[in-house]
C-alpha cells in the first residue's frame, strides 16, 4: 500500500508544481488565478517574477481570497469584460483522473473557478500526488445551491445517491458556509463517480443548483508533482517528465 505523504512532502509537492507552472507564463498574458492553497503558492511565485520584471501580465481572479492574494504580490487585475478571452488560467483540484476530469471547489469557489475555466484558451492544473485518484468521487463532490431551493436539491441530490450534506462555516460553525456570491455549498458524498458525464448531465437538470464541482473537457494539461518529480499530464497521452515536456507554445 502507497504511504501517504507527511504534510511536509505535500507542501514540498504544492510548491514544485506551483514553480513548474511558471513554464507556461509569457508576457503579454491575460491569466485567471485560482483558488486553494496549490494556486496561492502559485500565485506568490507569479507574483515575485511579475515584481522582478520577469513578466508584464494582468490577471482575473476565481475568487475574493485570490484576488486579495494578487494585490498583496503586486499582481495586476482586470475586471471581467465582454469578450475577454484568457490565455491561461491556472488553479489547483481536489481530485484528478488521468483523463483529467476534476472534482473542483472545496474550497468554495467552484462558480467563478468554472467561468475562468471555461473563458481561458488554456487550463492549467496543479496537483499534489494525492489529487491524482484512478476514480474520482471519493472527495465529496461540491454543489453550490440558491438558498430558496435547498430543500428541493438536497431531495433531488438523495435520489442520484448522493448523500448531501449542507457545508457549514469554519468561522461560524452553526451557520452554513457561503460563497462569494451570497449562495449555500452542498457536498454531495458519491465515493465514487464512474460516470462523470451522466452525472453532471443530471446535476444540470436540477433548478436551483447553479453550478457542480466537475470539471469535464476543460484542463488542456495538469503538473502533478510526485516526491522531487513533477509530471505532466495531457489527455490521451502517457504522462511526462516535465524537464522534457515542452510547454505551453
Amino acid at each position: 500500500m502507497k504511504a501517504t505523504p507527511s504534510p511536509q512532502q505535500l507542501k514540498h509537492e504544492k510548491q514544485l508544481a506551483a514553480e513548474a507552472a511558471l513554464r507556461w507564463v509569457r508576457s503579454g498574458m491575460l491569466l485567471g488565478l485560482g483558488s486553494g492553497s496549490t494556486a496561492a503558492l502559485f500565485i506568490s511565485q507569479l507574483g515575485a517574477a511579475v515584481r522582478a520584471g520577469q513578466y508584464q501580465i494582468q490577471a482575473v481572479a476565481t475568487s475574493l481570497a485570490s484576488e486579495a492574494l494578487a494585490r498583496e504580490a503586486g499582481i495586476p487585475l482586470v475586471e471581467p469584460r465582454r469578450g475577454m478571452r484568457l490565455d491561461l488560467t491556472v488553479d489547483g483540484a481536489d481530485e484528478l483522473n488521468t483523463e483529467l476530469q476534476l472534482v473542483k471547489g472545496g474550497g468554495g469557489a467552484l462558480l467563478r473557478e468554472k467561468v475562468l475555466a471555461t473563458a481561458a484558451d488554456y487550463l492549467l492544473i496543479l496537483a499534489d500526488s494525492t489529487k491524482l485518484v484512478p476514480q474520482l468521487g471519493r472527495f465529496p463532490l461540491p454543489l453550490e445551491v440558491v438558498p430558496f431551493a435547498l430543500p428541493w436539491i438536497l431531495d433531488a441530490v438523495a435520489e442520484l445517491e448522493g448523500k448531501p450534506v449542507v457545508r457549514m462555516s469554519r468561522q461560524q460553525p452553526t451557520e452554513p458556509a457561503r460563497t462569494d456570491q451570497g449562495n449555500l455549498l452542498v457536498d454531495c458524498h458519491f465515493q465514487s463517480i464512474p460516470d462523470a458525464t451522466s452525472l453532471a448531465r443530471h446535476l444540470q437538470q436540477i433548478p436551483g443548483l447553479v453550478e457542480h464541482g466537475l470539471f469535464l473537457g476543460l484542463a488542456r494539461a495538469a503538473l502533478v508533482a510526485q516526491g522531487e518529480q513533477v509530471l505532466v499530464y495531457t489527455p490521451g497521452a502517457e504522462p511526462q517528465s516535465l524537464p522534457g515536456f515542452s510547454a505551453f507554445p
